[in-house]
Parts: C-alpha cells; sequence; structure tokens
C-alpha cells in the first residue's frame, strides 16, 4: 500500500462509520496481516466502501465468520479486510413461496433458526457460525449435497458490489426466475476473489417430519464392499438424501451411512431396504435416529491439512485404493469422509504431520490418482475428477501446490480480469493468479 495511512483511514470513514486499524493477532488473514477493518452495515456502505478502496488502489479481503479464511493461499496482499458480520438479518421470508432473502453476514445458525419456525429450512450443511456469504463464497456442502445439491444449486439470487464499487443485481425472488446474467453460479465458490457478496436468496424445502441413517460397517480393507455398498445405495430409487462414507482410525472403522428424510412410516420401510443393500454389499447394517454423524468439518480444517478429491462414483474403490498408498508411502494414515454418494470425499492428515510428510502425501495421491482420473476423460478430453488442498501449514502449500491442472484456466482468468482488472480482491487466492 503506497497511501501514506493517515490519509486512508479518513476515505475510508467517509464510506464506512464501522472503521478501525487491525488486530495482528486477531485479524490476519492465513498469517498475512492487514491495515484496516472496516465493517458495512448496508449494501450501499459496502459500495461506498470498495468505492474508497479502489481510489486508493487497496487490496481487499472479504470476510464473514472467517471459518474458512485459511483454506487455500494466502493472499498476496491484504490493506482492507471487509468484514460482514453487522449485515447479519433475514431481510424477508416468503414462507409460502419457500423462498428467503438473507444478508451475508447472517449465520448458519441464525438462519435456520428463522425458517424452522415455519417448518422449513436451507438444506445446507454447513457450520453453525458460518456466514451465508461465506457458505456461498465457499461452496461448502456437507452430506446433504447428494440430494439437495450445494449453495449454488439454491440460490436463486444474488447481490454482489464489485471491486470498482458498482453494486450488481442477479435472479429474482422466485424459484423460476430466468431474469438477467446468473452470478449466483459464478460467485459461488469464487473465495472472494471476484467481489463481495451483500445479500443471498435461497430456494427452501420443509424440514422433514422424520430421518433416520442407515449404517453399515465393512471390515478395515474391505474397500470394495464399501464402494460397491456406496453405488447401490446412491443408485437406487429410496430417494437417499446423503450418501456418506467414513474411513478413520485405530481403530480403523470404515462405515458407509445413508441418510432418509420424509414422514415416519416412509422412513420406516425405506431403512429396512437401504439396510438389505448394504447387507447385501457385505455390511453389517444398523438403523438409528441421530444427528448427522459425518460432519466433515470438524476437527476444523483450519488445524489440519485437508485435500479435497473429486471423482464419478464408480471410481470410488480405485479412489480409495490410492488414499490407501499415498497414505503408507508418506508413512501417514489419513482420516477420511464426506459425500461419497456424490463423487466428494476429504482426507484430513493428523495436525502432528510434519510439512514434509503432508506435502509427500499429497504428492503421492496426486501421482496415483492421475492414471485413474486418466481412464475417465470423455470424448472431448476432459478428465472428470480431481484433487484440491483445501488447508494445510503454509510450508506444505508452497511444496506440495494446491491444485493440479485447472480445467478451462483460460476462461476462469478472463472472468477474472473483467470483474476485477486490477486483481485487489484477494490477490494470490487461487495459485493461477501469482
Amino acid at each position: 500500500m503506497d497511501t501514506e495511512r493517515t490519509v486512508v483511514p479518513a476515505a475510508l470513514l467517509a464510506a464506512c462509520s464501522a472503521v478501525r486499524e487491525a488486530d495482528p493477532a486477531a485479524d490476519a488473514v492465513a498469517g498475512v496481516v492487514p491495515s484496516f477493518v472496516a465493517s458495512p452495515a448496508s449494501t450501499e456502505e459496502a459500495s461506498a466502501l470498495l468505492r474508497a478502496a479502489a481510489e486508493y488502489g487497496l487490496t481487499v479481503v472479504p470476510r464473514g465468520a472467517g471459518t474458512g479464511l485459511g483454506w487455500g493461499m494466502p493472499p498476496a496482499g491484504c490493506d482492507l479486510v471487509v468484514d460482514m458480520r453487522r449485515m447479519d438479518q433475514v431481510i424477508e421470508h416468503a414462507a409460502g413461496d419457500l423462498v428467503a432473502r438473507v444478508q451475508a453476514g447472517a449465520t448458519m445458525e441464525y438462519l435456520a433458526s428463522v425458517l424452522a419456525s415455519a417448518g422449513q429450512q436451507l438444506a445446507v450443511d454447513a457450520p453453525a457460525d458460518a456466514t451465508v456469504g461465506g457458505v456461498v463464497a465457499t461452496g461448502t456442502a456437507g452430506p446433504r449435497r447428494f440430494r439437495y445439491g450445494a449453495p449454488r444449486d439454491l440460490l436463486i439470487g444474488i447481490t454482489v458490489v464489485r471491486a470498482d464499487g458498482v453494486i450488481a443485481h442477479s435472479g429474482g425472488k422466485v424459484v423460476k426466475n430466468v431474469a438477467g446474467y446468473d452470478l449466483g453460479k459464478l460467485f459461488s465458490g469464487s473465495q472472494g476473489t471476484l467481489g463481495l457478496i451483500t445479500e443471498a436468496t435461497f430456494r427452501l424445502h420443509p424440514l422433514p417430519a422424520a430421518e433416520a441413517w442407515v449404517t453399515g460397517d465393512f471390515g478395515p480393507s474391505d474397500l470394495a464392499g464399501a464402494a460397491a455398498a456406496v453405488a447401490s445405495a446412491a443408485g437406487s430409487a429410496l430417494v437417499p438424501s446423503a450418501v456418506e462414507l467414513l474411513w478413520t482410525g485405530p481403530p480403523v472403522v470404515l462405515r458407509v451411512g445413508v441418510l432418509l428424510e420424509g414422514t415416519p412410516s416412509g422412513v420406516s420401510e425405506r431403512a429396512r431396504q437401504v439396510a438389505e443393500l448394504l447387507a447385501a454389499a457385505g455390511g453389517t447394517p444398523v438403523v438409528a435416529v441421530s444427528e448427522t454423524p459425518f460432519r466433515w468439518w470438524e476437527p476444523s480444517p483450519q488445524a489440519n491439512t485437508v485435500v479435497r478429491v473429486t471423482f464419478w462414483v464408480r471410481q470410488l474403490a480405485d479412489v480409495l485404493d490410492a488414499l490407501a498408498a499415498a497414505g503408507a508411502s508418506a508413512g501417514i494414515r489419513p482420516a477420511v469422509s464426506g459425500a461419497a454418494g456424490a463423487g466428494v470425499l476429504y482426507a484430513r492428515l493428523d495436525p502432528a504431520a510434519a510439512d514434509d510428510t503432508a506435502a509427500a502425501f499429497v504428492t503421492a495421491l496426486r501421482d496415483r490418482l492421475a492414471g485413474v482420473f486418466a481412464g475417465s476423460a470423455d470424448g472431448s478430453g476432459l478428465v472428470r475428477g480431481g484433487i484440491a488442498v483445501v488447508a494445510a501449514p503454509a510450508a506444505a502449500l508452497a511444496a506440495a501446490g494446491p491444485d493440479g491442472p485447472v480445467p478451462g484456466l483460460g476462461l476462469m482468468q478472463a472472468v477474472k480480469d473483467q470483474f476485477d482488472p486490477g486483481h485487489r480482491m484477494f490477490p494470490g487466492r487461487f495459485h493461477w493468479e501469482q
């Protein structure tokens, strides 16, 4: 930042009343300490704030609760953190239309409490203290992504502030809305690199009258059996809401979990049939009514090396073999869990693992999965599968790199140039920017 610190606060304060100098302990972003933190109370204040930041050439990092702020690459620069937690209201809940419009700083716990009063829900699994804007920006999705999709699939409208301070709207307040460009899908998973999300409008679902998890335990090395159970449940007509896999230890547990939602009688009958499917694949099934047991974000990804693998469900057995082999070569056993039925798994390493061990695991996993994914290329040559380091110590991230080859890299760079030509929004968040 070239501008004198005594000048910039006055400009920022003219745009937003809540501006302060950053606290190195509380406000650092992946070890990078910003100069200032501003907390807008409205989309208009956020717009004025980003205009002031653009005028002085400040690099900007959006922040919600900070639960995913340490994921990926650290910012190449961070002059200003824009904290969204003052914008924490449910603006509109049209219960009859199953639609809610929410400010980006509202927490998922607060939103859930408001919607539950009308017997409704936003069917996204995320930490209770995560903010709506953060969940959209990171694309956070847990077990029920199998049935309901990721946040991008439930988003029907969005308000964003561009890097130059211009306010942009997309979508509307009805489920079948087709107005305008679909900025919601573009900003979902953008990690704060394209602009600032200030509001989001979601399609809702009724809270189920009953739910049950059917779990099947397999032998610690019966990867083929567990993979067959996942494929059988995911491909069944029993409408599961989640098809999860948990593989951790010691002692080593290899478990497949299927979530069923609906009426009490319907859930009971479908649970019986799912238990039969798991047993046919070699599992020992158990039907239980409980809270979701497959929350991949616990323990926090910020405290571990977390690697995300995406794949076709038919590749699951090969992916599990690759995870086991990569762990053995690095001398570590990863804890693996995720929405296997939706083709997503997360491998978490013990926080005590050395940086070189984490880097060796990631490198070995990439090498072993290269052959698996190469066999899935379609006629266009597009490989269907990928691996990304969601979180890792800085040294491990530098040694292994966060991603492999990036499909559509040229298009992604062009979008970044269009929305943020100065590359001031969370610069360096993605390794291809550096």
